[in-house]
């Protein structure tokens, strides 16, 4: 386990890391989640050997620091993220982002340039939302007391089942609460209008039970490469993590 400061606080962002060569790979997490947990199996395929590889959980996710004065807006959690990777002397990475992740992913590639050579985007989160659509969870649609102290918490976790409530209870009810709205609330510009203008290698991955990806011509002409991931939903790595590891394997 590595660590570095993000806040100027004290608070730690950590990450486990497998050795070797470089361009480094940096797996980032969904809401609530944890990066080992959803992605060390994609990591360890034959096909992704030796490359260097970092499972980072962002600020109140996993095993990082959850400090109660951060704002864990998008642009936070990039931050965070880039001073994991100055830590850790990782440049060009490619970044294999989920959800919530790929949106600061997006983020992080617009503010550090230097940090990103390609992004992997596994149903990134590209626009702003209402707060009631919080990816299923629904942790935007309550008040911050009301989710940390008065049960919304306990109610979120049995409305998510039990594969999601086992990396969620790992997080901090005001990290997860204060993350959630920030993602409902985006960028400005937002998420997509950053990702159209980048100008490291995108791919975008869709999973094909979820529907069609808004905007996907917009997207194509703009350079980045969408693809549908068949007999997938939002959690491609373990819906087809055959076509995951095709997309972060190929050469671009």
């Amino acid at each position: 386990m590595k660590q570095a400061e993000f806040d100027g606080s004290g608070s730690r962002i950590r990450w486990t890391e497998v050795a070797g060569v470089d361009p480094a790979r940096v797996y980032v997490h969904g809401l609530g989640s944890a990066s080992a947990v959803y992605n060390a199996h994609i990591a360890a395929r034959p096909e992704l050997a030796g490359r260097r590889s970092l499972f980072v959980d962002l600020p109140g996710h996993g095993i990082s620091d959850r400090p109660v004065d951060f704002g864990y807006t998008l642009e936070d959690h990039a931050d965070a993220l880039a001073a994991a990777l100055d830590e850790a002397r990782v440049t060009a990475a490619e970044l294999v982002a989920h959800s919530m992740g790929g949106a600061v992913a997006i983020v992080l590639a617009d503010r550090r340039p230097d940090l990103v050579s390609r992004l992997v985007l596994v149903e990134a989160n590209l626009d702003p939302y209402a707060p009631g659509d919080a990816g299923g969870s629904g942790i935007a649609s309550y008040a911050e007391r009301e989710y940390v102290e008065n049960g919304g918490h306990a109610r979120v976790l049995d409305k998510v089942g039990p594969a999601w409530a086992a990396t969620m209870r790992l997080a901090d009810p005001l990290a997860l609460h204060r993350t959630a709205t920030g993602l409902a609330r985006g960028t400005t510009p937002t998420m997509r209008h950053l990702l159209e203008r980048s100008t490291v290698a995108r791919v975008y991955l869709q999973g094909e039970l979820s529907g069609e990806l808004d905007d996907r011509r917009g997207l194509e002409a703009a350079g980045v490469r969408v693809v549908s991931v068949p007999g997938a939903g939002h959690n491609i790595m373990f819906d087809n993590p055959d076509a995951l590891v095709a997309e972060i394997a190929a050469i671009v």
